[in-house]
């Protein structure tokens, strides 16, 4: 039987999962492009702007992938 995500309540605010997977992904990304600028790696990229919106979305498929169970 297929699992339905359960949203969850903050102060009686009902949420979705994936908001909460977004909001991970996004701070996530946010900690290693300051990482990366920390260690000057940043710099090898085209255009790090573009590279941190790359991270954001790869970091919230990750843990949409493992919040949200198919």
């Amino acid at each position: 039987m297929n699992t339905i995500p359960i949203e969850f309540s903050i102060g009686g605010v009902y949420m979705p999962p994936l908001l909460m997977a977004s909001v991970l992904g996004v701070v996530s990304a946010l900690m290693l492009s300051r990482l990366l600028n920390s260690y000057r790696l940043s710099k090898y990229f085209f255009y790090p702007p573009l590279v941190f919106v790359a991270l954001s979305i790869i970091f919230t498929m990750i843990y949409g992938v493992s919040i949200v169970p198919f």
